[in-house]
């Protein structure tokens, strides 16, 4: 049986197919810029940094990080450690105004580059920097995959410079005996979850007490 579309349901149908074209041909053009980042410069998962060796956070656990701390288009996230810039991607691609503090140069520029490929250059930026005499106190979102030691060597700037109130999310490793508020295991993967409680409160005496058995 043959069906016709009226006029109008033809212009929906034509206006469907340039929608699908275009979104096609942004997603190659995006893949191509990406791909033309990294032929100065291509990491490789487990190479040496300044404190920790890179390895890429799986896409699906990046999501359920920013899924965890509710990350909204009110926000102002910081990923400590950028690494390739996928956490801070994936936060502005959300709304929010993303920052990634990088320690290793060639990476900080090949995030940058990847930010600008994605056309999101207004919402994220990647710096160079060390995490721990970066400035991010207008944080209201902090995310991190560090190692154990140096979440505990970080918390007392943590909880220093954050406003109480602030999310924490960490991949793969938790704070010692400050202990997480959630813990959710996606992938194999843990991810952990704290508030930066207000100072003179009994949650903020545990975290010091946390910190300082480094």
């Amino acid at each position: 049986m043959t069906s016709f579309l009226t006029p109008a349901g033809r212009a929906v149908a034509l206006a469907g197919l340039l929608l699908l074209s275009i979104d096609t041909a942004t997603a190659q053009a995006v893949a191509s810029d990406r791909a033309a980042c990294e032929r100065g410069y291509k990491p490789h998962s487990g190479q040496e940094g300044k404190d920790v060796v890179w390895v890429p956070t799986p896409d699906e656990v990046v999501q359920r990080m920013l899924q965890v701390v509710k990350v909204t288009p009110n926000d102002v996230v910081y990923d400590l450690g950028a690494g390739d810039g996928k956490i801070a991607i994936a936060a502005a691609k959300l709304g929010a105004r993303a920052v990634g503090i990088e320690y290793n140069p060639d990476m900080a520029r090949l995030a940058q580059c990847f930010v600008e490929a994605e056309k999101l250059a207004g919402k994220a930026r990647i710096v160079r920097g060390d995490v721990f005499e970066s400035d991010f106190r207008e944080a209201s979102v902090v995310t991190m995959y560090l190692l154990p030691h140096l979440n505990l060597k970080l918390l007392p700037k943590l909880l220093k410079d954050l406003k109480p109130g602030t999310r924490i999310v960490s991949h793969a490793f938790d704070m010692g005996d400050w202990k997480a508020e959630e813990t959710v295991v996606v992938a194999g993967k843990t991810i952990y979850r704290w508030t930066i409680p207000a100072p003179g409160t009994p949650a903020y005496a545990a975290a010091m007490a946390a910190a300082s058995k480094l």
